[in-house]
């Protein structure tokens, strides 16, 4: 184990991957590569109390950017809109390129070199409405995480995640 990893690190089963680079949150607090689709919440550019619920599909290049309860972001106007552009942006930042273009399935992801190519490689992806409930829930569930005090006793909610020595 190396002496830069904190112990939670060293002891977890997962594979813990930092960020490439920090990031902003105010504008994307939340980006994820999950259930085929990099998803996330975007904060609204006009309504501080309103966020977006934006993906694109793996593969189709399907995309949704809709609010928390919904209803269609107005920019989605045959192509995606600037929230669905910021969180390529950020989930760039967060996972790096290479990663991002992997996950998505762009044809060949080694020659893309930056989010607007990879962006512009993704074009051809028609809107497809998907529900935002389970981003939006799995945001706040995270939230929920920053109002705990610190403290390294386990928490019980993910108290399903084996200890290291019960993985064999």
């Amino acid at each position: 184990m190396t002496a830069d990893l904190t112990a939670w690190e060293q002891s977890s089963v997962t594979r813990v991957v930092p960020p490439l680079e920090p990031r902003k949150l105010a504008k994307v607090p939340f980006v994820e590569l999950a259930d085929g689709r990099l998803q996330g919440v975007v904060s609204s550019g006009s309504d501080i109390e309103r966020v977006y619920v934006s993906s694109i599909a793996a593969g189709t290049y399907a995309y949704n950017c809709s609010t928390n309860n919904n209803r269609q972001c107005g920019g989605l106007t045959g192509y995606p809109c600037k929230h669905l552009r910021s969180l390529v942006d950020e989930a760039v930042v967060q996972y790096g390129i290479e990663r991002v273009a992997r996950y998505l399935r762009v044809p060949d992801p080694d020659s893309v070199t930056d989010a607007g190519e990879l962006r512009r490689s993704m074009l051809e992806g028609q809107h497809e409405p998907a529900p935002a409930a389970v981003v939006f829930s799995r945001f706040l569930r995270h939230l929920a995480y920053l109002e705990l005090p610190a403290t390294t006793a386990p928490l019980p909610e993910l108290h399903w995640f084996p200890a290291s020595g019960a993985v064999r």
